[in-house]
C-alpha cells in the first residue's frame, strides 16, 4: 500500500466500529486485499471498495456515507465537524437547517483522552455536595431522546429497555367454551353423558362458561427510506413482543410487502434481524402505501385478521403515490379489524399538521393516531392499548 493508506484503512475502520458497525480485524484485513485487488483509480472507486467489504446490512450505509466524507476529506474537516457536534443550549432536537449526522458518529470521531501515567499518584477524589431535587436521572433522558439522536451507547441500552417491554392487550371472549363446575353455562350433552355412567337417581348439572383469549396482533411496518432511522428499533420492539406472545404478525413495506414473522420468532434479536435483512430487498426506498395495502387486503387479510384482530401500521403517511386507492385500501383494512392504531415518528413536532395527502386520506380510518420516537412513545402505546377501544361511530 501506497504511504501510510493501510493505516489510515485501519483508523477509518475504528471510526466505524465506535459508531456501532460491525467491523472487525478480519474486514480491515480484507479492505486491504480488495484494493489492491481492485486498484484505487478514483475516489468513487475507494468509497464503494471499502463499502462493499464493511458493510453487511442496507441500514449501515448512512453511517459509512457520512463517516466516508469526514474522514476522508481535509484534517481540518474533522476539526469543524467536532465544533458542530458540540452540545447547545437548544437540547439535541432538529435544528432548521436540516438534520445533523448522527450522534453515534460524532462519538466515534471525538478524540479520545490520553492515558493518565501510572506512576502518578491518585489523588482522592473530591467530596461533592450535590442538590437532587430538580435533576433528572439518566434514565428518564434515555427514555425521552429522539432514536435518530441517540449516540451508540445509548441505541444499547435502549435495546435492552425495548426488549423488556410487553404489550399488554386485554383479552377478549371467544365462541369457544371450556369446562367449568362453576360456569353459567349448562352443558347439557356432558349431563346427559355422566347419567348413562352412574344411574344415580340425582343428576348433577354438568357446566361450561365462555373462553378469553388475546387477540392477534398485526403489525405494518414501513421501511421506506423517510422511515429507514427509525425502523431497525422498531424492528427490536417487533422482536421482543413477537417472543412474548402468540399470534403476532409483522409485515414491512416500502415498494412491496413482505412478511417477515417467521424471522421474527428466533429468540436471538442478532439472528432474526439478520434474517430479515436477507429476506427483504426494500429497504430505504420508495413507500407505496395504497399498493402494501391493497396486497395486504387481498393475500393476507383473511388468514390474519380473524378473531377480532388489532393492527399497528407504523408509518409517516408520506405516500409515493400520491393517495391512489389509498382511501379505498384504508377503509377495508379498518372494517376487517377490531381497532387500527396509527404510529407516526411525525408526530414528535409540537407544530405537526396532516398536510401531506397520503395524511389526510388516512386518518378517517384510523381510531388512534400516536407518535412513536423514543421509549416513552413506546410505553404510551402499550397503556393505550391496555385501555378498551372507542366506541365506533354507526
Amino acid at each position: 500500500m501506497p504511504g501510510k493508506l493501510a493505516e489510515n484503512v485501519m483508523h477509518f475502520a475504528r471510526v466505524l466500529r465506535g459508531a456501532g458497525l460491525p467491523v472487525g480485524p478480519a474486514k480491515v484485513i480484507e479492505g486491504l486485499k480488495a484494493l489492491q485487488a481492485a486498484g484505487i483509480g478514483s475516489r468513487e472507486d475507494f468509497y464503494w471498495t471499502l463499502a462493499s467489504v464493511f458493510l453487511d446490512r442496507r441500514e449501515q450505509f448512512e453511517i459509512y456515507d457520512q463517516a466516508f466524507h469526514v474522514f476522508w476529506r481535509d484534517p481540518d474537516m474533522l476539526s469543524r465537524v467536532m465544533a458542530m457536534f458540540m452540545p447547545k443550549v437548544e437540547g439535541r432536537g432538529m435544528n432548521e437547517e436540516g438534520p445533523p449526522p448522527p450522534n453515534r458518529l460524532a462519538e466515534a470521531l471525538a478524540p479520545r483522552p490520553k492515558e493518565e501515567k501510572k506512576d502518578a499518584p491518585e489523588e482522592p477524589p473530591a467530596e461533592t455536595e450535590v442538590d437532587a431535587a430538580f435533576t433528572v436521572s439518566d434514565s428518564e433522558v434515555l427514555q425521552q431522546t429522539d432514536f435518530e439522536t441517540m449516540t451508540a451507547a445509548e441505541l444499547a441500552q435502549a435495546k435492552k429497555l425495548i426488549a423488556q417491554m410487553r404489550l399488554p392487550i386485554p383479552e377478549i371472549t371467544t365462541r369457544r367454551l371450556r369446562p367449568d363446575s362453576r360456569g353459567a353455562l349448562v352443558d347439557m350433552r356432558a349431563t346427559l353423558r355422566a347419567s348413562l355412567r352412574g344411574g344415580a337417581d340425582i343428576i348433577p348439572l354438568r357446566r361450561r362458561s365462555v373462553t378469553t383469549r388475546h387477540p392477534p396482533l398485526v403489525v405494518l411496518c414501513d421501511i421506506s427510506g423517510s422511515m429507514s432511522r427509525y425502523s431497525r428499533m422498531f424492528l427490536h420492539f417487533l422482536h421482543a413482543i413477537t417472543n412474548d406472545r402468540d399470534r403476532v404478525h409483522t409485515l414491512v413495506f416500502g415498494t412491496r410487502l413482505t412478511n417477515i414473522s417467521r424471522h421474527l420468532r428466533h429468540r436471538d434479536v442478532d439472528v432474526a434481524l439478520s434474517n430479515v435483512s436477507a429476506a427483504v430487498a426494500d429497504w430505504s426506498g420508495g413507500t407505496r402505501i395504497g399498493q402494501s395495502l391493497r396486497e395486504f387486503n387481498q393475500r393476507w387479510s383473511r388468514r390474519l385478521l380473524g378473531q377480532n384482530a388489532v393492527v399497528l401500521m407504523i408509518t409517516d403517511g408520506l405516500d409515493r403515490d400520491l393517495g391512489r386507492d389509498l382511501g379505498r385500501e384504508m377503509e377495508r383494512l379498518h372494517k376487517s379489524c377490531r381497532r387500527l392504531i396509527w404510529l407516526n415518528p411525525l408526530l414528535r413536532y409540537e407544530a405537526f399538521e396532516p398536510r401531506p395527502l397520503g395524511v389526510r386520506i388516512m386518518l378517517p380510518h384510523v381510531d388512534d393516531f400516536l407518535p412513536v420516537h423514543n421509549i416513552d412513545s413506546l410505553a404510551s402505546l402499550a397503556r393505550a392499548l391496555a385501555e378498551p377501544p372507542a366506541r365506533r361511530a354507526a
